[in-house]
């Protein structure tokens, strides 16, 4: 066993158990964590030598490689890459575009649905190991892909090893299960020390030396090359702490060397990529004779793969080599780099041996980041245009350069390091165009950040004021993102007032103008006034300006009543999302139209997209978007549920609290607990939020007749029918109608009512339009007349699954003194959410791979989901499901 790996039994017992799961199929992630020579590296020496029966793929971080988009990714699929012709087309073109081999723009999680199933598809022959060391230097395209696949694997023959030094961290791994490495307790500190020095030890020096190390094992290991034995047993030599020891040990070690060697070693540290054939025309270059190697081989393998003993001996070439051996070997790098195959290894290579600024590399780089773009790296992007940004001389590109690279970092997280580059943008002179630039962007990163000091909206408005002469388009676009903006945080009035500023628009105004002026007018004038405005441009949904503002269309469509827009605004969406490949843009628009699919009483249709927006989140550790949930919880009724819900997501986020209470309001209306209806709903009007509060008119009203509030009741009709009135949408205007009945006890109303929403598919309205009105005949004595109605109101509520509404309706029959059909048991009744949806796919005839393809899971995953619906519904075969109630 490596010495190095006395006093690991349990740790080494948890790679292993790791490594026999996986022989099983039953694959897994593990992230070892820990000081620079605690072990890590060893135990994925351990578990590449454990396993014997695996196929073995290693990559490894490198901190001169971060910026390159999928670097790593590439090495640990290297050797696998012959298999891709097997994937679906889109994977594989996600694949190729994200190794250089095709061009176009990937979605990182894209590419790792491609790399799971390039795994996959090699696992049938021998399990899997992933070993990929110095995981903090990863560049962030492939962490992103990587976190993915580790997420992805349980159902697999695979398993990842992952090791990152601390005290470095990464987001992207945080929910991944890890194992954090200590210093060795004394009894095995004082084993290794023995083992290392066999010579004899004054006890006064070997607890110093055990003291200083702390149990890195290491450091233990390094302390008998760099301080010498005959020091240490004299007692002079001490050693400095560690883990700085174990880097100074290998420097030590390098002093050793001829400089031909120390030349070699440094330029192995520089290229990353460990290609020997790069390695050995660089070094011809360089007069570096092939004996080097020789004398190098104590630090470095020289093999297929150019491979450090350990990670920090790499970083201690490079750092240990002067500066004008730095540059020499990147210099020599960038000759021997193939400029089609590697242009932005070349780039790179080009932007380090620079001595001063240079237009040439610094034009070169900046293509780089346009390429890495494409390729989704925008962190490499972000990079190379910092670079770009430092080796430019003329000030003008310089500033737009650090711009761009501060937009980059922005989008990337890097939120403090886009707030050093626009601070040093600041500082240079700068035209209006410019500093609107860096309002913007500083009014994005507030936004990002939600810390104190000046709010987004705020720079939002400056750089629109800005551009008001200079651009006056771009200005107006400032300003709709600003009121934009102002929803979502809040202070949307104080937005309103000053986008009345914005310079008028063109004629004939471009419908982003009709946007911007119309919301501008809702805020401050009202309903009808903005109507006119407002409602041609939220009725066309295919409209441009909603593939800019979608979340914004969408909440428009809610004001408006406009039931066409709220689903035809997000199936746009989704559409977009789902041919780009997005896993930002899709699961906005699957929320919003399971949310629509909801109101309009397909709860079927609404499950399967929040479980598929719940399957991105899960895969890309993102927390799910839990409106949806909300809307189908409240409208289903199923009070324990709805509760256990409602309670889970206040207590995670109240920022949500508006939507809870809009959601309580609607399940106490269904479950008849007009009090607690009343006090929910009228929380959430108060505040006045486009979109909630119109939703949650029509609640307030009921809850408030029922409760005697005329008054109260009557306010909130007059609000809902100004806005109903101005949006002229028969959705909204059968509320009104019904709202309006339950207030003046009109008749005619509810006939209204259900003549407008039969012109509509917002069923569960019109089911409890029909449940009012029976409601209201009973109660007059009615009942003939009132059991028509009522019996209505039960099938459709029943057959729609919204079962505190139908309890509801059951109870007002069984008082007219008729007993209402009970509702046969569904299918979709015993299973999670995941499981219907699976359900429902697996009945439309898609196979496992599909099912596994949509919710990036892998086939085997989906299989064991199949068997727990089998053993729920107690069915024998895929075939069945199709006769399921509830399933088709």
């Amino acid at each position: 066993m490596d010495a190095s790996l006395v006093g690991r039994q349990e740790e080494i017992a948890r790679v292993d158990a790791l490594l026999d799961a996986a022989r099983q199929g039953q694959g897994g992630a593990l992230v070892l964590r820990g000081e620079p020579g605690i072990g890590k590296t060893s135990l994925l020496r351990h578990a590449e030598q454990a396993a014997g029966d695996f196929l073995v793929m290693r990559a490894f971080g490198a901190e001169f490689e971060m910026e390159l988009p999928f670097a790593v990714l590439h090495q640990l699929c290297a050797p696998i890459l012959s298999n891709v012709t097997a994937l679906p087309v889109p994977h594989r073109k996600a694949l190729e575009i994200a190794f250089g081999l095709d061009t176009g723009t990937p979605d990182p999680f894209l590419v790792g649905v491609a790399t799971l199933g390039l795994l996959i598809e090699v696992a049938p022959e021998r399990p899997l190991l992933c070993l990929v060391d110095d995981a903090q230097w990863l560049d962030h395209a492939s962490a992103r892909a990587l976190a993915f696949l580790a997420r992805r694997v349980a159902g697999e023959r695979v398993a990842l090893l992952l090791s990152v030094r601390e005290p470095y961290r990464l987001p992207e791994f945080d929910k991944l299960p890890s194992l954090t490495l200590k210093g060795l307790g004394e009894l095995d500190a004082r084993a290794l020390l023995a083992a290392a020095i066999r010579a004899p030890l004054d006890e006064r020096v070997r607890d110093r030396i055990l003291a200083e190390a702390r149990g890195n094992p290491l450091a233990l290991l390094e302390l008998p090359r760099s301080a010498g034995l005959a020091g240490m047993a004299g007692g002079f030599a001490l050693p400095p702490s560690a883990p700085g020891v174990i880097e100074q040990s290998f420097r030590a070690r390098l002093e050793l060397l001829s400089p031909q060697a120390r030349l070699l070693l440094t330029v192995a540290a520089t290229d990353p990529v460990g290609d020997p054939g790069l390695l050995w025309r660089a070094a011809e270059l360089l007069g570096i004779e092939p004996s080097a190697s020789t004398e190098a081989s104590a630090l470095v393998e020289f093999g297929t793969r150019i491979r450090f003993s350990h990670p920090l001996a790499r970083s201690a070439a490079y750092r240990a080599a002067s500066a004008d051996d730095r540059r020499r070997a990147h210099e020599a790098l960038a000759a021997v780099t193939d400029p089609a195959a590697d242009p932005d290894r070349l780039a790179w290579h080009r932007a380090e041996a620079s001595t001063g600024p240079d237009e040439e590399v610094a034009a070169e780089l900046e293509r780089s980041a346009a390429r890495a773009q494409a390729r989704g790296g925008v962190a490499a992007a972000a990079a190379f245009l910092e670079r770009s940004a430092a080796l430019t001389l003329t000030p003008d590109l310089r500033t737009e350069r650090v711009l761009a690279a501060a937009q980059a970092k922005l989008s990337v997280g890097a939120y403090d390091v886009a707030a050093e580059l626009l601070t040093a943008a600041e500082t240079a002179p700068l035209d209006q165009r410019q500093r609107a630039r860096i309002d913007l962007l500083h009014g994005k990163l507030s936004f990002a950040r939600r810390r104190g000091g000046e709010g987004p909206t705020t720079y939002l408005l400056s750089a629109a004021a800005r551009l008001a002469d200079l651009d006056p388009a771009w200005s107006r676009a400032c300003y709709l993102d600003a009121m934009e903006t102002g929803i979502l945080v809040g202070g949307l009035g104080p937005v309103a007032a000053a986008a009345r500023e914005a310079p008028p628009a063109p004629q004939p105004p471009s419908s982003a103008d009709a946007v911007l002026d119309g919301l501008v007018t809702l805020v401050t004038d009202g309903h009808l006034a903005a109507a006119p405005v407002l409602g041609p441009v939220v009725g066309n949904a295919g409209d441009e300006v909603w593939a800019r503002w979608p979340s914004m269309g969408f909440m428009l469509a809610v004001e408006l009543w406009d039931h066409d827009a709220l689903h035809g605004v997000p199936a746009r969406v989704v559409a977009a999302g789902r041919e780009s490949g997005s896993f930002h843009l899709l699961p906005i628009g699957l929320a919003m139209l399971a949310t629509a699919s909801v109101h309009a009483g397909d709860f079927g249709a609404a499950t399967e997209m929040i479980s598929e927006e719940e399957a991105i989140a899960a895969a890309t550790g993102a927390a799910p978007l839990v409106y949806p949930r909300l809307h189908l919880a409240a409208m289903r009724g199923r009070r324990e549920e709805a509760v256990k819900l409602f309670d889970s997501v206040l207590a995670a986020s109240q920022r949500m609290s508006l939507s809870v209470q809009w959601a309580t309001s609607v399940l106490n209306n269904g479950l008849a607990d007009y009090r607690a209806a009343l006090e929910a709903a009228r929380q959430a009007v108060a505040h006045g939020d486009l979109g909630l509060s119109g939703l949650a008119l029509p609640e307030l009203v009921e809850a408030a007749v029922r409760c005697g509030e005329t008054e109260l009741a009557a306010s909130a009709l007059r609000t809902l029918s100004e806005r109903t009135r101005a949006g002229r949408q028969a959705w909204g205007l059968g509320v009104e109608a019904y709202s309006r009945a339950l207030v003046t006890e009109d008749e005619n109303a509810y006939h209204e009512a259900v003549e407008h929403l039969d012109a509509t598919p917002m069923a569960i309205y019109r089911a409890r339009a029909h449940l009012l009105y029976g409601e209201s005949l009973r109660r007059q004595g009615r009942r003939r007349e009132a059991r028509e109605r009522l019996r209505t109101a039960h099938e459709l509520l029943s057959d729609l699954g919204a079962q505190a509404f139908a309890d509801r309706a059951a109870a007002e029959l069984r008082a007219t003194g008729e007993h209402a059909r009970s509702r046969s048991s569904q299918a979709s009744d015993q299973l999670t959410l995941q499981e219907l949806h699976i359900a429902r796919l697996v009945a439309d005839g898609a196979s496992s791979k599909e099912v596994a393809a949509k919710l990036f899971l892998s086939p085997r995953t989906v299989d064991a989901h199949l068997r727990n619906i089998f053993r729920k519904l107690g069915l024998t075969s895929r075939r069945q499901l199709k006769d399921l109630p509830g399933i088709r």
